[in-house]
């Protein structure tokens, strides 16, 4: 009588092969833009049409204390991107989920956590380009970095913490619903009065008083003075504005810590759920 015996991987081989299945699906993600070089178009072409729209439009009637309008522009685009930038991993997620793929990777010989790795690696990467795509078409309307080389390096790690909080927002959001259509309609319901009710294009001076007490507590103004912050450009923060406003790049971490201690862990948990069984 023989017995077989099975040798479990260790740590080091477990990890290896999940960091090379992630990348295999992250790659995969990646393949679909080849295909359907469209997909880029909300990190490409649509920040550059933001910034030139708004720069030009609205940049010789808004007052901005303190600098120009251009200056103080970017960073509410930049913000605003990224955050509407939940719809693409939302909608990514919600088709794979309802076409079958999640279930045909699973019956494959795979890290079960490499799918959502390899998911947010790609969707990280096409955050990555919005934000070049922006810090380009910001300097061709006359922004510029006004601050040490420590202050920029920390502007651009504010807007990569800011990119990787709305992934994993718009994950869990891919996760719960049933249609990618469905991503789409919960993102503009909530989102865009989110970005403009907020500091993001006009200083909260200008909004009437209920509007403006809510725009003082939006987190998106919070972003979008952060990041002014740390390049150094206008914010146009009011003296008496709340402690979020006044410390910004400290409360924009805590409100991406906070979200990230919220959104990982019920993300995981939803997925775990969804493809059970």
């Amino acid at each position: 009588m023989s017995s077989t015996i099975q040798i479990q991987p260790g740590p080091a081989a477990r990890l290896r092969w999940l960091l090379a299945d992630s990348l295999v699906l992250a790659r995969r993600n990646l393949a679909h833009v080849r295909q359907i070089p469209e997909k880029l178009i909300d990190v490409t072409l649509q920040p550059l049409m933001f910034v030139v729209l708004f720069a030009y439009v609205f940049g010789n009637v808004i007052h901005i204390p303190g600098g120009s309008y251009h200056a103080y522009l970017l960073g509410g685009i930049a913000v605003q991107t990224l955050v509407f930038g939940l719809m693409g991993p939302g909608t990514a997620i919600a088709t794979d989920l309802r076409e079958g793929i999640v279930d045909r990777f699973r019956s494959l010989p795979m890290s079960r956590s490499a799918y959502l790795i390899g998911h947010f690696a790609a969707e990280m990467l096409a955050a990555m380009l919005a934000i070049l795509v922006l810090s380009i078409s910001g300097v061709i309307i006359g922004w510029s970095i006004n601050t040490d080389f420590a202050h920029a390096l920390g502007g651009y790690a504010l807007l990569l913490l800011l990119a990787a909080t709305m992934i994993w927002i718009g994950t869990f959001l891919g996760v719960l619903v049933r249609s990618p259509d469905a991503v789409q309609g919960v993102v503009f319901i909530v989102v865009f009065p989110l970005t403009f009710i907020a500091s993001a294009f006009v200083p909260l001076s200008g909004l009437p008083s209920v509007l403006r007490t809510f725009g003082e507590f939006n987190p998106v103004s919070t972003f979008a003075a952060g990041v002014r912050s740390l390049f150094g450009n206008p914010t146009a923060v009011p003296h008496a504005a709340p402690w979020p406003l006044q410390h910004a790049a400290l409360a924009s971490v805590l409100w991406c810590l906070l979200l990230l201690a919220v959104f990982v862990p019920a993300t995981l948990a939803a997925f775990r759920a969804r493809t059970a069984g």
